[in-house]
């Protein structure tokens, strides 16, 4: 049995026809009604009350200016022919918003391209004194209106092809009391804030009358785009008002997308600076510079990982290392080697058992069987003259011994890269510092740099041919990291696309007469 509606009145959906200018029909089959929206007149006019609807029906203008209504039971428009889609599409949505941002809304008749924009109008007018569709036909507006009287008519009408949304500020509250403000008076915008949250992604303008004229103001402080009071309402103010309530909605969306990426971006970075190394050096006579460029864009954590530690016994030491690959999930795993090494150092362990160990950690944390890590530690003596050396697949730190050239640290008896081989060993080579001495340990990143426009890397040699004239000319410490970067990348021709770290410990003793 259908369900009859109180008031009919017109419904503005104005859409570009196709149907060669067929007649109206008024004549409408009985049934129950999907939707309440309207039935515009043709151009100019305003229909007369009719009986209740059947199905969703809209009126639409052909080419020619005749309307003809689309919506019927059977899926065809009342001349016969069958019916376009009721609502614009996803495509024709993104293309009138453009037609927006560009200052350029569709016209009536303008051709296929036209692309119309969806209002809901949500007023309750027993009067009829709002006419919408004349309003917009004066404007010259290409719209489509959906009509709703009350919250519940409307949100059932909140689709995602509604554009913006004009509400009747004189509507009641929903609930069966009026909603109250902290100081315990009735809450005039309780209306509006509820249609807010219904439709948080709608632009939204806010009729109110001139007799409430602070109203208006504060509907926009609260969440509307604009306000427009019901006496002076023209086509021309209404066609540019529901364009700049489009646009500035989107502004907004744009913006507070803009501001939570930013906000994330920060928060990131915070993380990650957070996740980086402190050096607890404290009481050794050694300095400490390093250097650190992850290889992903706008990262401050990557692959590599570092990290240097004194021990109670007054041993220092400092460890190197690369997970294989360069996005976030390898970052993390390095993280997790680096506080596993500080936490088996502090604890005592060193050499073979230490790197079992973290082997063992890696297994358990790594996402893909395939996922391996390098590594190379140094202990060095409480009295700063030797150190034990251990490598994992990595390259061998670069020494400068006072009053020798820098050269290679041994590299014999390197055990394999961390998760490759399960039963694996990593001997402890016992090495000679000196008295005064420095101490580079380094990531491939550094290395694998290429050197002009062909193929050719820069490879160790070229980094100790590099490193030695950069000590002749002085530099030591973090100056000495800062030009070798700094050259390395000038030899690539631009930035290094791997990970890049570089630890340096010095041991300065003045020579005694």
């Amino acid at each position: 049995m259908p369900v009859p509606i109180p008031r009919q009145r017109v419904i503005p959906a104005v859409e570009n026809g196709h149907d060669g200018g067929a007649a109206p029909r008024t004549d409408r089959p009985t049934g129950p009604p999907t939707d309440t929206t309207r039935d515009t007149a043709p151009r100019g006019t305003t229909g007369p009350q009719t009986e209740p609807a059947t199905t969703a029906e809209q009126t639409t203008t052909d080419a020619t200016g005749a309307p003809r209504t689309t919506g019927g039971p059977d899926g065809t428009d009342r001349t016969g022919a069958t019916s376009g889609p009721a609502a614009p599409t996803a495509a024709e949505a993104a293309e009138t918003l453009a037609r927006i941002a560009a200052g350029s809304a569709a016209h009536p008749g303008s051709g296929p391209a036209s692309t119309a924009l969806t209002l809901l109008v949500i007023e309750d007018d027993p009067a009829g004194s709002l006419n919408i569709p004349s309003l917009l036909d004066s404007a010259e507006l290409t719209v489509r209106v959906r009509t709703a009287r009350n919250l519940t008519e409307a949100e059932r009408l909140l689709t995602d092809d509604v554009h913006c949304i004009l509400l009747d500020l004189a509507l009641p509250a929903p609930g069966p009391r009026p909603a109250e403000t902290e100081d315990g008076t009735e809450d005039e915008l309780a209306v509006l804030r509820h249609v807010l949250r219904l439709a948080p992604r709608h632009a939204v303008l806010a009729l109110t009358g001139a007799e409430n004229s602070a109203r208006g103001p504060e509907a926009v402080r609260v969440g509307a785009q604009d306000f427009l009071y019901r006496d002076e309402l023209d086509g021309r103010l209404l066609s540019r008002a529901v364009r700049y309530a489009v646009e500035r909605k989107r502004a907004d969306h744009a913006q507070r997308q803009l501001t939570e990426s930013r906000l994330r971006a920060q928060e990131n970075a915070r993380l990650e600076r957070g996740l980086l190394p402190t050096p607890l050096l404290e009481g050794a006579p050694l300095r400490f510079a390093a250097r650190y460029r992850p290889g992903r864009s706008r990262a401050l954590l990557g692959g590599d990982f570092y990290d240097t530690v004194r021990t109670a016994d007054g041993t220092v030491h400092a460890m190197i290392g690369d997970v294989c690959g360069h996005g976030p999930d390898e970052a993390a795993l390095g993280v997790e080697l680096r506080i596993a090494w500080r936490a088996l150092t502090f604890a005592g362990l060193c050499g073979d058992q230490l790197l079992s160990t973290l082997q063992k950690v890696l297994e358990n944390e790594r996402s893909d069987d395939e996922i391996f890590a390098t590594l190379c530690t140094v202990d060095i003596s409480p009295d700063g003259r030797s150190a034990g050396l251990c490598l994992a697949g990595h390259p061998s730190p670069l020494i400068a011994r006072q009053g020798h050239l820098a050269e290679l640290l041994p590299y014999d008896d390197n055990g394999p890269a961390l998760g490759l081989l399960p039963q694996a060993r990593w001997p402890r080579r016992q090495v000679e510092l000196g008295r005064s001495w420095s101490l580079m340990l380094y990531t491939d990143g550094l290395i694998e740099g290429r050197i002009g426009a062909g193929n050719q890397r820069l490879g160790q040699d070229g980094m100790v041919s590099l490193v030695r004239g950069l000590l002749g000319q002085g530099l030591r410490g973090d100056a000495l990291l800062e030009a070798a970067m700094t050259e390395v990348r000038a030899l690539n021709g631009g930035e290094l696309t791997d990970d890049v770290a570089v630890l340096l410990l010095d041991r300065m003793v003045p020579t005694t007469r």
